[in-house]
């Protein structure tokens, strides 16, 4: 019996299963409010918190850390890399730690992962990580020489989705072409070619707007404002990346406050819901 501990850390949720094999014998899905998680002064230091979450709830259900062959966990925000699976080391989680290409949720996947499968003697996996890199030298052109596009996004739910819509069409992904659309904390929508992520948006510097993300902006005006003087770099960068899209025009980052604003008559979040559709739809058309 192979028996898998998986970990999904998102950025209000920490999402875990146990497998037998290819089945799921136990999943659970913790959210975080933003009361959770404003105690930390950054990402990495929610690490123990949602680590002790998930041993207590395996605890509650009788599942031995024991029992586990290997654990396996989202990727986060790495150098550049093909899509795949890739074994967990120090290298990698130093990388992590430190946030060189920044801080997501995502990244507390291979140190929690870690933890637990150094502890017990087993290996620790990470699988298509949000630095999967496999975009067009074409994709890339920005149209401002000294910025290029860059590729992170949801890949782990991309490419496990493009797989399941494959196999349900009797196809094989490798050898088939897919629009697929992540609609989350963060929005990102992807050209899928034979196996390989050809062109996607980067959803921390464009795309559609999400639940406290901006998505897309004005160039001219956010240049403005950001030399307005009225907001320091790190003030600015935490309206774009953490206060933005619904969260700005409404106050909330919970899809379901703003759709019960709208069916209370908040014409306001019926007009967000609708832009957001929009947007989403206006990306998937472009791919």
């Amino acid at each position: 019996m192979v028996k898998l501990l998986v970990i999904n850390p998102g950025a209000t949720s920490t999402k875990f299963g146990v497998f037998d094999e290819e089945r799921c014998i136990f999943k659970k899905a913790i959210s975080h409010s933003e009361q959770d998680l404003s105690r930390f002064a950054t990402v990495f230091d929610q690490y123990p918190y949602r680590l002790k979450l998930i041993e207590d709830e395996l605890q509650r259900q009788q599942i031995l850390l024991e029992d586990f062959c290997a654990v396996v966990a989202r990727g986060g925000l790495l150098k550049p890399i093909q899509g795949g699976t890739y074994i967990v080391n120090h290298k990698m989680l130093q990388d992590l730690k430190n946030a060189v290409r920044g801080e997501l949720a995502s990244n507390l996947g291979a140190v929690m992962a870690y933890n637990i499968a150094s502890r017990q003697g087993i290996p620790a996996f990470i699988v298509d990580p949000v630095s999967v890199d496999e975009m067009l030298p074409v994709a890339r052109i920005s149209g401002f020489s000294e910025l290029e596009r860059v590729s992170l996004f949801h890949a782990l739910n991309h490419k496990a989705v493009a797989r399941k819509a494959a196999a349900q069409l009797g196809k094989v992904y490798e050898k088939a072409n897919f629009i697929v659309a992540h609609l989350g904390t963060g929005i990102s929508v992807a050209a899928h070619r034979k196996g390989r992520v050809i062109d996607v948006n980067d959803c921390k510097d464009e795309g559609a707007f999400s639940l406290d993300r901006c998505g897309s902006l004005p160039a001219y005006q956010l240049v403005r404002l950001c030399y307005s003087g009225k907001y320091t770099f790190e003030q600015l960068k935490q309206k774009i990346m953490t206060d933005g899209g619904m969260y700005s025009y409404l106050g909330t980052r919970d899809i379901r406050e703003v759709e019960k604003m709208a069916v209370e008559g908040n014409e306001k979040a019926k007009l967000l819901i609708e832009a957001l559709t929009y947007q989403v739809a206006k990306d998937t058309g472009s791919q």
